[in-house]
């Protein structure tokens, strides 16, 4: 089995690259979904996250908005939230590679893989990237996003030059659908063949 990890900064298209190898049938674990799961109503991360950082959950599980304002611009807050949430997904990323033991190709989608070495613990990677201009205008464009969080955002991430320099494979997502899927479909093509190894 190979494990690819795809990753991208903020707005560079990794959510549909994911959809695009689920669409191929290779199986996905997606960290920012067990993130919203494990934070979720009755998630088994609320109470920590309660206890760290009061008054940032309640009846629907934690509120992402008061979370994102008690730890953005605060590497210390940061921390300590990254403790809570990251041995979690780990566990549960392990708990999908277990039950998908048998399958050629598995996709696990991790937006701060180098930032937290994550890339260590996979076989090859993969990088989203777009333009810079393509990028703000995706991210700008999601309710509730200000230019002053996007710079925040992106400060806590690895600059898209520096992933792609470590990447395996990069996917391009400033062009046509259709060609980042070609992109895609060729890619699970030479890794299924053991040229991508």
């Amino acid at each position: 089995m190979i494990v690819l990890g795809l990753t991208g900064s903020i707005g560079m298209g990794k959510s549909t690259v994911a959809q695009l190898f689920r669409d191929e049938g290779v199986p996905v674990f997606d960290a920012d979904a067990c993130v919203h799961q494990l934070q979720g109503p009755g998630g088994r991360l609320v109470p920590a996250i309660e206890s760290a950082f009061p008054g940032t959950t309640g009846p629907d599980g934690v509120d992402r908005a008061a979370l994102g304002r008690a730890v953005l611009g605060d590497d210390s807050a940061m921390r300590r939230l990254e403790a809570i949430v990251h041995p979690a997904v780990r566990a549960e990323r392990g708990a999908f590679l277990a039950a998908h033991q048998g399958a050629p190709l598995v996709v696990v989608d991790v937006p701060l893989l180098f930032e937290t070495d994550g890339d260590k613990s996979v076989d090859k990677v993969l990088v989203v990237s777009a333009k810079p201009d393509v990028q703000k205008a995706r991210v700008l464009a999601r309710p509730g996003m200000t230019e002053e969080k996007f710079v925040a955002i992106l400060a806590r991430q690895l600059p898209d030059a520096q992933k792609r320099a470590r990447a395996d494979h990069v996917v391009a997502t400033d062009v046509p659908l259709a060609e980042t899927a070609g992109q895609v479909r060729r890619l699970i093509a030479c890794m299924r063949d053991g040229e991508g190894r």
